[in-house]
C-alpha cells in the first residue's frame, strides 16, 4: 500500500492506483467525463486535472499513477483554473439545445458547467456540426455535435460488450464517433452506451421525447427475462413505463443490462395488451366482465373433473412467472385433485431430481474462472451478462471451451472447440470423459475416444484453478439431458470443477422450488402438450412459440374441452376458450430467484392496465369459486411467507440444501432423436417477442427470418 495526501487527508491506495482512485476512496469528487470506473483509462477530456505538488503544470487525475508522499489538490486556484480552461474547450462547439435534449436533467456536462463553466464565451465563431448518424432502432446519433469524444461508448463496445462497433475517425475539427461503412449497432448489450454517454450524442431511439427526466418517477425491479435476475430501475410517467435503465448490484449484474432487459417495456404499452376478459361464443370472441369469466372456468373445470376426473386437467406454467404465481397455480391444480403440472415446455426429457437445478457457483464469480467449459449454449445470445463476465475472466487468461453443434461467435477468444450434431453431445461429453481418464489413469465412466479436441478440453480443465462446467439451454433442454449431466458430473468430480445449469429464465431455480413439476402420478409438459388434457390451464405461455412441441401445440391443445390463458397479452387465440388479462412484472409484486438461488422480491411500479389484474390474484378468485382451501391471502407478501412459514421466514438466498446438480442417471450413448429447442434472443418470452424495437434489430430480424423459412419448410 501507498500513502499520499489528498486535499490535506492521507489516504491508502494499493500501488499501481491513480489519483482518481485515491480520490474515490477518500469520498472526493473530482470533475471528470472520460473516466468510468469499469473502462479503460483514456485521458481524453481531461476535466480531471489536479494541482500535484512539485509537477509543474496540472496533471489528469485518471492516468497519474499515485507514489509514496504524492501531495495533491483538488481544489487549489491551480486545479480550479485548469478544469474552468478544460470546461471552455469543451463548450466551444456544443450546441445551445439544452431544452430539447433527452439527456437533459441528467448531463454531466450540463451539471459540470454550472460549476466550472463561464457565464459567456469569448468564442464567437461558428460551431462545427457533425451530420446524425442511422445506427438501428435502439440508439439515437441524431445529434452527434454534442460528441465531446470521452470515447466511452468506444471503449464499451471494446472491453464489454466484446465488439468495437463504434471508433473515431478523422482527427482534432474534424474527429466524430462512428461506425464504419455505414453498419449499425448490433450488440446485445448496446443500449449501456445510452447510459455511459455523458452528454446527449447517444440517446434511447424508444424513448425519445418522450418526457423529461425529472418528470419521471423511479422504482426498483428485477428483470423477468434471462436467470441474471438483473436488478432495474424502470421510470414512469402517468402510470406507464417509459424507460428501463439499470440499478447497480456488483453482485448480480455490475452496472450493465441486456437490450432485452432495457427495451422490452415497450410490449407492456403496445396494443397486444389483454386489457379485459375474454370468451369465445360461437368462434368470436367477446369481451365479458371478471365474474362471467372465472364463473365459467370453475363452472367448466368442475364439470370436466367430474366428466373425465381430475387427472384429464393440467396446468402449463412459464418459468417467467412468479414464485408466487407459480405456487398458487400448484395449490389450484393440486386442490382439484391432479398432479398435473410443469414449467419445462422446452424440455425433451423429464428427469425427476430431488434438488433444483442451478448455476453451481456465484455470478460473480464467473469473473474470476480460470478454466469453464460451455456445453450447448450460444453464450452470447442466451446470457448476454454471464457472457460478459466470462469475457472478463478470459482477458484475465481463463481458457474457455465449447462444446456445441455449431461455433458461435461469444466476441472472446474461445481457446478449445468441439463441434458435433447435438444428437452426438453424450457420445463427445464422453470422449472428454475418456480423455480425462486417460491422463489421470483411472476408468473412464463411459465408452469415449479421445481425439485431439477431447484432449485439449481435458488438458484445460486439468490445469488451473477455479474451474466450472456450465450446462447451458440445449443441454438443459436435450433428450438425454441426465446422461450429460453425469457425465459433466463426473468430469467436474476428476478435474475439481463446479457444475452448473446456466438456466433459461427469470424463474426456472424458483420454478422448481415452488414444485411447478408433475407429481408422482402426473403428467409432464410434453405429455400434456401431446393431447393428455381435457382442461388446459396456461399461465403466462404461448405453447407454440414457448415449447418443444412448437405448432403441434396448437392442434393438440384444441382437442381439449376447455383451454384457458392466463396472459398480459392476446395470446393463444387459435385453441383458447378463455382469455384471462394478467399483469406483467411491472404491475404486480412477486418474486423471482435467479440462477445462483438469488431470492430477489419486486413491488408493482404501474397499476394495472384496463381490467388486468395480477396472476396471483385471479388464481386465489377462481381458487375461492371452486371451494378450494387455503387460498385466503391478502397480497403476494403473504403467498411468499406461506411458502417459508417452516424456514423461519423468507431467506435471501435458497437453502443449499435445496439447491444441487447431482445425478445418478445411467449414461446412454445412444444419438438422441430430437434436437433441442431454444429460443431466440427476442423470442424468449411473450414481451420481448411484442418489442418492436428489439424485434427491428439484427437479431430479431435474423429470428423472423429464421420463423418464416421453417414456416415455409
Amino acid at each position: 500500500m501507498i500513502e499520499i495526501e489528498l486535499d490535506g487527508k492521507k489516504v491508502e491506495i494499493s500501488e499501481g492506483s491513480m489519483v482518481m482512485h485515491a480520490a474515490d476512496k477518500a469520498g472526493t469528487y473530482i470533475p471528470h467525463f472520460c473516466y468510468h470506473k469499469k473502462l479503460s483509462i483514456a485521458a481524453n477530456c481531461r476535466m480531471c486535472l489536479v494541482d500535484v505538488e512539485k509537477m509543474p503544470k496540472p496533471m489528469p487525475a485518471c492516468a497519474t499513477p499515485v507514489t509514496q508522499g504524492m501531495i495533491v489538490r483538488t481544489k487549489s486556484d491551480k486545479a480550479i483554473k485548469a478544469q474552468k480552461s478544460v470546461m471552455e474547450f469543451l463548450l466551444i462547439n456544443h450546441p445551445l439545445d439544452c431544452p430539447i435534449c433527452d439527456q437533459g436533467g441528467e448531463c454531466q456536462l450540463q451539471d459540470l458547467a454550472v460549476g466550472y463553466g463561464a457565464s459567456s464565451s469569448r468564442y464567437e465563431e461558428e460551431k462545427r456540426v457533425v451530420f446524425h448518424k442511422d445506427v438501428g432502432p435502439l440508439i439515437s446519433m441524431e445529434e452527434m455535435s454534442r460528441c465531446i469524444h470521452c470515447t466511452r461508448c468506444v471503449r464499451f463496445g471494446q472491453e464489454v460488450a466484446g465488439v468495437m462497433e463504434l471508433g473515431m475517425s478523422n482527427r482534432g475539427e474534424h474527429a466524430e464517433i462512428e461506425t464504419f461503412i455505414g453498419q449499425t449497432i448490433d450488440s446485445e448489450l448496446s443500449g449501456t452506451m445510452i447510459d455511459i454517454c455523458p452528454v446527449g450524442a447517444l440517446t434511447s431511439k424508444p424513448f425519445r421525447y418522450s418526457a423529461r427526466t425529472w418528470e419521471l418517477s423511479r422504482r426498483k425491479s428485477v428483470s423477468p427475462h434471462d436467470s441474471t435476475g438483473a436488478n432495474l430501475i424502470v421510470q414512469v410517467k402517468n402510470n406507464q413505463v417509459l424507460r428501463v435503465v439499470p440499478l447497480e448490484n456488483e453482485a448480480v449484474n455490475e452496472c450493465w443490462i441486456a437490450d432485452r432487459d432495457r427495451f422490452s417495456y415497450e410490449a407492456l404499452n403496445s396494443d397486444e395488451r389483454l386489457k379485459a376478459p375474454m370468451l369465445k361464443q360461437g368462434g368470436e370472441w367477446k369481451t365479458v366482465d371478471w365474474q362471467t369469466a372465472l364463473e365459467y372456468v370453475a363452472n367448466g373445470l368442475k364439470q370436466i373433473k367430474a366428466n373425465h376426473g381430475a387427472q384429464s386437467i393440467g396446468a402449463l406454467v412459464s418459468p417467467h412467472s412468479t414464485l408466487e404465481e407459480l405456487h398458487l397455480a400448484g395449490a389450484l391444480v393440486r386442490g382439484l385433485g391432479s398432479e398435473n403440472i410443469d414449467y419445462r415446455l422446452r424440455n425433451a426429457e423429464f428427469e425427476v431430481a430431488d434438488k433444483a437445478r442451478y448455476l453451481g457457483t456465484s455470478i460473480a464469480s464467473l469473473t474470476h474462472l480460470e478454466r469453464v467449459l460451455v456445453v450447448g449454449s450460444n453464450l452470447r445470445k442466451d446470457h448476454p451478462l454471464f457472457a460478459q463476465r466470462i469475457r472478463q475472466a478470459a482477458k484475465l487468461g481463463c481458457q474457455v471451451s465449447a462444446l456445441n453443434a455449431a461455433s458461435y461467435d461469444w466476441a472472446l477468444p474461445v481457446a478449445n472447440t468441439l463441434n458435433v450434431p447435438a444428437s452426438h453431445w453424450v457420445q463427445a461429453l464422453a470422449d472428454i470423459a475418456a480423455a480425462v481418464a486417460a491422463e489421470k489413469g483411472v476408468a473412464a465412466p463411459a465408452t469415449g475416444s479421445v481425439s485431439a479436441a477431447a484432449q485439449a478440453i481435458a488438458h484445460s480443465l486439468l490445469s488451473g484453478e477455479r474451474k466450472a462446467i456450465l450446462l447451458g439451454n440445449a443441454a438443459a433442454h436435450h433428450a438425454k439431458a441426465s446422461s450429460l449431466l453425469a457425465l459433466a458430473n463426473w468430469i467436474a468430480a476428476q478435474t475439481g470443477a463446479t457444475v452448473g445449469y446456466l438456466t433459461e429464465a427469470a424463474n426456472t431455480v424458483g420454478a422448481q422450488l415452488a414444485c411447478a413439476l408433475p407429481g408422482m402420478d402426473g403428467l409432464n409438459a410434453g405429455q400434456m402438450l401431446s393431447g393428455g388434457l381435457k382442461a388446459a390451464i396456461l399461465l403466462n405461455t404461448e405453447p407454440v412459440q414457448d415449447s418443444a412441441t412448437g405448432a403441434q401445440a396448437a392442434v393438440n391443445l384444441a382437442k381439449a374441452d376447455m383451454v384457458v390463458t392466463l396472459s398480459p397479452f392476446k395470446a393463444n387465440l387459435a385453441f383458447s376458450d378463455v382469455l384471462l388479462p394478467i399483469a406483467p412484472f411491472t404491475e404486480t409484486a412477486g418474486t423471482f430467484v435467479n440462477a445462483e438461488g438469488r431470492v430477489q422480491s419486486f413491488h408493482a411500479v404501474v397499476r394495472p392496465a384496463g381490467e388486468a389484474r395480477p396472476a396471483w390474484k385471479v388464481i386465489r378468485v377462481l381458487a375461492n369459486l371452486l371451494g378450494l382451501p387455503g387460498f385466503d391471502f391478502e397480497s403476494a407478501q403473504d403467498v411468499l411467507a406461506a411458502m417459508h412459514q417452516d424456514n423461519g421466514g423468507v431467506p435471501e438466498w435458497v437453502p443449499a440444501a435445496r439447491l444441487g446438480n447431482g445425478s445418478n442417471a445411467t449414461i446412454d450413448l445412444i444419438p438422441a432423436t430430437a434436437e433441442p429447442v431454444v429460443a431466440a434472443i427476442y423470442q424468449l418470452d411473450g414481451t420481448v417477442r411484442r418489442a418492436t424495437s428489439l424485434q427491428l434489430s439484427a437479431d430479431g430480424r435474423a429470428a423472423a427470418s429464421l420463423s418464416a423459412q421453417e414456416a415455409l419448410a
